[in-house]
């Protein structure tokens, strides 16, 4: 009989070992947070994609020359934002982009028999429908940059201005009449390389956008006899993500 209460005693022991362990470990994993903790990144960065929509105006034009139509362009692209304060409330922003822009006016792009630009006011007496130019650049911002940030909010106020530098890498104009259809990508008289000032400002998601252009599109082209010395204005949204 006592050996019998041994044994039956070395059994309960046994099974009653894994049994406790279990206990403790569970009671442990009740002691663990079911979530990760939330760390603060004190070394944050912001605003380093960006997309726009902008109206394009044409500015210091010929008094021959007007706009007509809806003139617009879409911006996006990429800046490396760095800090310059131990806050990260100021800090300066490179990076590079690309710009589609349109601009509907009257003013007639063309060329000769010989290869040589044409560069003519359309009149209320011509028939047209269609009478544009198109951009496309790459583009380099350079901002100097103000915000309230901090690393526990994404909703802040923000004032960045600074110089976008740009290269045309494909020019297109169009005109279309009944009958008849004029396109033009070569156009000699054209700077390609464009130099503007840009300022943008607002709250959280909504950030208004302005840029002007440093530098006339035809410096070397003239209408009527008056130089061609029209600049670019671009007024509209940006939207900024990181």
């Amino acid at each position: 009989m006592n050996k019998l209460f041994k044994f039956l005693y070395g059994l309960f022991v046994v099974f009653s070992l894994p049994l406790s362990a279990q206990t403790e470990i569970e009671e442990e994993l009740e002691r663990i947070p079911d979530s990760v903790p939330y760390i603060l990144d004190s070394l944050y960065r912001e605003d380093q994609f960006y997309l726009g929509l902008s109206f394009n105006f044409i500015s210091n034009k010929p008094e021959a020359i007007s706009q007509s139509g809806f003139s617009g362009g879409i911006h996006a692209g990429f800046t490396r934002d760095f800090p310059l304060n131990k806050r990260r409330n100021v800090a300066i922003a490179a990076g590079v982009g690309f710009s589609l822009n349109s601009y509907s006016q009257n003013l007639f792009i063309g060329e000769d028999n010989s290869g040589k630009s044409i560069f003519r006011e359309l009149t209320n007496n011509i028939d047209y429908s269609v009478n544009r130019f198109t951009t496309q650049l790459i583009e380099v911002p350079l901002e100097f940059r103000w915000r309230t940030s901090t690393a526990e909010t994404y909703k802040f106020w923000r004032i960045y201005t600074g110089l976008r530098f740009g290269y045309i890498y494909h020019f297109k104009s169009k005109f279309i009449q009944p009958g008849n259809e004029v396109v033009q990508t070569d156009v000699p008289e054209l700077d390609r390389f464009r130099m503007g000032a840009t300022f943008t400002f607002g709250y959280n998601t909504f950030n208004f956008h302005l840029y002007y252009s440093l530098n006339p599109l035809f410096p070397d082209a003239s209408v009527n006899g008056a130089p061609i010395d029209i600049s670019v204005f671009r007024v509209g949204l940006m939207f900024y993500i990181l």
